[in-house]
């Protein structure tokens, strides 16, 4: 059967498909498309990986770090260990109790080299980890590379942003935990307000926006302030609070799915290592694809600069010939041959 006129003619346009349409209908779902499209050619996911790698790298010398302040701590509070070393004996009988408290003491004994093992360790991992976050943070921009500064300023350069994402995240921590419900709870208690009707569910409320809010700050300031050129923070403040929301629920998703892993013996031994990764990995891809978000906006495309066209090269091409060539000597008979029957013909007449 051959097909209708109207679908072989070739000058009339192909009907878009459904995603062209949907991309033209919704200012926000052509976005979230363009976000998607900078995210993959950008090598999102990569990125994300490595970053995930590093996080995970840096969390043994952090331990490090993590024992040696504990071993500080004992051993300037001789009754604090005492207390120890009496619960893991109540706890574990036998000699592998015994065994236990042997090596706590051998690690409080360590604890200098320790700590200076681990703060070195932990500050090359850093480094990784923080060049990493910031080259895939330039990616997503669409920064161009640059010419490299040295090795030694470019380190430093990252030495200093890592210093103010701790301080930053520190922040973070303590305003999270001054705002979360307990401590809403313990103010509550402060002014006998705990038992007025609904109180809970508008704490529980109160804590989750106090929560969003403060991980705005923090995705907008790594937006804006991580990468190799900082951007303005008007540029990353929609794409902040999109993460922030975003990661506030994922943090619910993952802390009812860790609940539920970490019942059985498999899921206690490796539930705590595969969770810290699968968190480390979504939260990179989520920073990722929201750097994305707010680079590939209206605002942003309109400000890019527009490179200018290739250089062009204008090269004259002369030929120079030699005598009269054949063509030449074919048209000077010619010349002559009418020339000489004109002047024949003339003297003829006269």
């Amino acid at each position: 059967m051959t097909p209708p006129a109207e679908s072989m003619d070739p000058d009339k346009p192909d009907k878009p498909g459904i995603l062209d349409r949907l991309r033209a209908r919704y200012h926000w779902f052509d976005h979230a498309m363009r976000a998607q499209e900078r995210y993959q050619d950008s090598k999102g996911d990569f990125y994300a990986a490595g970053i995930t790698y590093f996080t995970i790298f840096a969390l043994f010398p952090m331990l490090m770090v993590g024992f040696a302040i504990g071993g500080f701590i004992l051993a300037n509070q001789p009754d604090l260990l005492a207390e120890v070393q009496g619960r893991i004996k109540s706890t574990i009988t036998g000699d592998i109790g015994q065994q236990l408290v042997e090596l706590m003491d051998s690690a409080i004994k360590s604890r200098t080299s320790v700590g200076i093992i681990g703060l070195a360790t932990a500050a090359w991992a850093g480094l990784g980890w923080m060049a990493n976050l910031r080259e895939a943070l330039s990616q997503m921009w669409g920064m161009a590379r640059h010419e490299s500064k040295g090795f030694l300023r470019t380190k430093l350069s990252d030495l200093t942003a890592m210093v103010g994402l701790f301080l930053a995240l520190v922040l973070t921590i303590g305003l999270t935990v001054l705002s979360s419900s307990g401590a809403m709870k313990q103010v509550l208690e402060w002014f006998g307000l705990q038992d007025v009707p609904g109180v809970s569910m508008a704490l529980r409320v109160a804590s989750l926006a106090v929560s969003v809010l403060i991980t705005w700050l923090l995705f907008t300031w790594i937006i804006a302030r991580l990468p190799r050129e900082s951007v303005s923070f008007r540029s990353a403040l929609r794409a902040g609070l999109m993460a922030a929301v975003a990661f506030e629920i994922f943090k619910q998703v993952a802390s009812i799915y860790l609940r539920s892993v970490v019942t059985g013996p498999a899921g206690a031994t490796f539930g705590p290592v595969l969770g810290l990764m699968v968190f480390a990995y979504i939260t990179s891809r989520l920073i990722l694809f929201a750097t994305a978000w707010a680079a590939v906006s209206k605002d942003n495309l309109v400000a890019a600069p527009v490179d200018p066209p290739n250089a062009a090269q204008i090269i004259p091409r002369v030929e120079f010939r030699e005598g009269i060539g054949v063509r030449g000597a074919l048209t000077a008979a010619a010349v002559g041959a009418v020339g000489a029957l004109g002047i024949s013909r003339w003297t003829r007449r006269s």
